[in-house]
């Protein structure tokens, strides 16, 4: 039996061999549990090759890539409500960053990465969509295309956004607990 290849399973095995990291990354940036990011890995890899059936060329395969990982990513969040609705910073809302959950196996100190990670899993959807992107080392145009925002809405938003998470960061605001170990 002769198997092809489709153009649309091309497209996703080049995709997911250039971001298969960067997508584990954003991964990490909407889901703090282990497990559930894996299922979120997995989502957002089915979207990237659902995708590519519609995949027209209008914007480069590393702005679609973003996009539909982005999009799954808000997607998994707002179906799974681990924080309601009401709970969610906006960046230009954000007071203290306090973990209110006690776990009786938490860890001391997370170590920085986790910290910041914990603090942008924090933010608003778009926010942490933003900042996502930045640190991925998109461009305020890049953004702006998949966010919707003009550029210069993505950089006052960036500026607000790292001001913001350097300022908490530094009071340490990041130590949040979590529910299971690394």
């Amino acid at each position: 039996m002769v198997t092809t290849v489709t153009s649309q399973d091309a497209q996703y095995d080049k995709a997911a061999i250039e971001f298969g990291d960067a997508i584990e990354r954003l991964a990490y940036a909407y889901e703090r549990d282990a497990d559930k990011r894996k299922d979120l890995v997995q989502e957002i890899h089915f979207a990237i090759w659902r995708s590519f059936k519609i995949f027209d060329g209008r914007s480069s395969v590393r702005t679609w890539v973003y996009r539909v990982a982005h999009n799954t990513g808000v997607s998994h969040i707002l179906r799974n409500k681990r924080i309601s609705q009401n709970s969610y910073l906006n960046i230009d809302d954000v007071g203290e960053i306090v973990d209110q959950t006690d776990y009786v196996h938490a860890f001391e100190r997370l170590d920085q990465v986790d910290q910041l990670m914990a603090l942008i899993q924090r933010l608003a959807p778009l926010d942490r969509q933003i900042i996502a992107l930045y640190l991925e080392g998109l461009d305020g145009a890049e953004i702006g295309e998949i966010s919707g925002l003009t550029p210069s809405a993505v950089g006052t938003k960036i500026h607000r956004i790292k001001h913001k998470l350097s300022e908490l960061f530094q009071k340490g605001e990041t130590h949040v607990r979590r529910s299971t170990p690394p």
